[in-house]
């Protein structure tokens, strides 16, 4: 069991750290890389996925429930633990509920499932993804404007992807492995991008950073083990929820707090110190669905 953990983790971690190692020794510019990562490769995979002819979205709406259980569940959780901390609830509260599904959540997901657990993934992302860019920004600045969530290209590509799996669309199979080419390059680059994004972890409040990175995780484990008793989940779902509350703080929640003023330092220590602790709370989830 142990060998089978480290062989599912040990990937993930080994890239993050070859991102790390090149991101000290060279110190990249990844806006680039990012931009054509979220704009191109992410929603091609995440079209791919939702498209392909295994898809069928009467299997997964259970799992996207389960998944916004998980993700308001700890809200409800975060919210009076910052009130009894006295700490902004913009700034610990958001990162709580929205985890790094997306750079360390799609890779773990074919790694410890295999390929054919890439939709259920996708699905997962996309209910993360969805809320963090509408009710996420919302929390952080209830005056933002929201609107701009339908032009986003990961949302854009989600509702062709399920246009084409729901009008039964057959693609010209040269044209949808064009596609699912571009898409295979997002993990591996999103995995590099967050090990670049570390060297630049600001760690000056660590007692805060930890205290995220203890509540994200268990908040989550607790909800996702919610819904796996009351929800009637597949045993390959069920795991994956395991996986996706186990995930630690996204990157995205810093990016946010950048662009609304909401004390980015402090929001950098709990997201970096997250992602290192990471290592230990999925091993546990891994531990306990494989």
């Amino acid at each position: 069991m142990l060998l089978r953990i480290v062989s599912v983790m040990f990937p993930v971690f080994a890239i993050v750290a070859v991102g790390y190692w090149y991101g000290r020794l060279k110190k990249p510019d990844m806006r680039v890389a990012n931009q054509l990562n979220m704009e191109f490769f992410v929603p091609a995979l995440v079209f791919a996925a939702l498209a392909s002819k295994s898809f069928d979205l009467q299997s997964y709406w259970l799992l996207a429930v389960g998944g916004v259980v998980v993700i308001l569940g700890s809200g409800l959780v975060a919210w009076p633990l910052a009130r009894c901390l006295k700490v902004d609830p913009r700034l610990f509260v958001p990162p709580m509920m929205f985890s790094n599904c997306g750079n360390m959540g799609l890779p773990l997901a074919i790694l410890a499932f295999g390929e054919s657990a890439l939709p259920a993934a996708v699905m997962l992302f996309l209910v993360g993804n969805t809320l963090h860019y509408s009710l996420g920004i919302w929390m952080m600045s209830p005056t933002a404007r929201l609107m701009g969530l339908w032009r986003e290209p990961v949302i854009l590509a989600s509702i062709a992807g399920l246009a084409v799996s729901l009008l039964q669309v057959q693609l010209w199979q040269p044209l949808y492995f064009a596609i699912k080419m571009l898409g295979d390059v997002s993990i591996p680059l999103l995995l590099f991008s967050l090990g670049v994004r570390l060297t630049q972890a600001d760690f000056s409040d660590v007692r805060f950073g930890l205290l995220g990175a203890v509540v994200c995780p268990v908040a989550g484990l607790l909800f996702a083990a919610l819904s796996v008793w009351l929800l009637p989940l597949p045993p390959e779902h069920a795991a994956m929820l395991i996986v996706f509350g186990a995930l630690p703080p996204a990157v995205l929640n810093f990016v946010f707090a950048e662009k609304y003023g909401v004390q980015p330092e402090r929001m950098a220590s709990l997201v970096m110190v997250g992602n290192l602790m990471s290592v230990l709370f999925v091993a546990m989830a891994l531990y306990w669905v494989l």
